[in-house]
């Protein structure tokens, strides 16, 4: 099928589009809501703005895509792979992304807000603000997620639970581009999440969970960890 066959099909009521091969397609603007395009192969499309809120997209590639502000709350992206893919002010609110791949995938301005990403590969990630917004991981679950050299400069991780999550050289520090914003990541849970040498200078970690997690090497300078948990049980105060 091509796209216009696509969108007549859509249109009549036609929601499953698995397996196809739409390699480069544009459909930016489109509205393609709860349509199922799992283990379709969608690399290097084009779908900026486009809408696919409540869609299924698991297994499908969307390597190198074009998906700035398109709409994926709620969508299926399970085991998606969505490396080098540009999600810049992407709506991802309670996307479902457990195990899915996201290396070197821009996330600037992004709403992640209540996703889910365990297991998830989001190494080399850059999820610092867009021009517009800040990049939002509040309450997102992100247990056992690889971010290992990820950008998550003034990103707002509040609540976010990273239990386990691999953090390291991270950079999770204030950030002075961007109005001196600082990486909030108050109430996160980060039990046993591997922080080693990440830097987090200037950031919130008030009322954080650290017990278990590993410092070793990390920049903290500046951090506010009142209320927090620390890596060996003590409240810090």
């Amino acid at each position: 099928m091509d796209i216009n066959e696509i969108l007549k099909a859509y249109a009549a009521g036609e929601r499953s589009f698995t397996r196809l091969n739409l390699q480069e397609a544009e459909l930016t603007n489109a509205d393609l809501s709860g349509a199922d395009f799992s283990n379709a192969d969608l690399r290097q499309t084009r779908l900026g703005k486009a809408n696919f809120n409540q869609a299924c997209l698991r297994e499908a590639n969307l390597s190198e895509a074009i998906l700035w502000g398109i709409d994926l709350s709620e969508a299926d992206l399970y085991c998606a792979i969505l490396r080098e893919a540009d999600l810049t002010g992407a709506k991802l609110v309670r996307t479902y992304l457990d195990k899915a791949n996201l290396i070197k995938t821009s996330l600037c301005g992004a709403n992640l807000n209540g996703a889910k990403l365990s297991g998830s590969l989001l190494i080399q990630a850059d999820l610092r603000p867009s021009s517009n917004q800040r990049t939002d991981l509040g309450y997102a679950v992100l247990t056992g997620a690889d971010l290992s050299y990820a950008d998550l400069r003034a990103a707002c991780m509040h609540h976010t639970n990273l239990d386990g999550a691999k953090l390291c050289r991270a950079d999770l520090s204030r950030s002075i581009q961007w109005g001196n914003l600082a990486t909030d990541l108050s109430g996160a849970s980060l039990q046993r999440a591997d922080l080693s040498y990440a830097d987090l200078n200037g950031a919130i970690l008030r009322n954080a969970n650290l017990q278990g997690a590993d410092l070793t090497g990390a920049i903290l300078t500046n951090v506010d960890f009142q209320g927090a948990i620390m890596p060996d049980g003590t409240v810090h105060n």
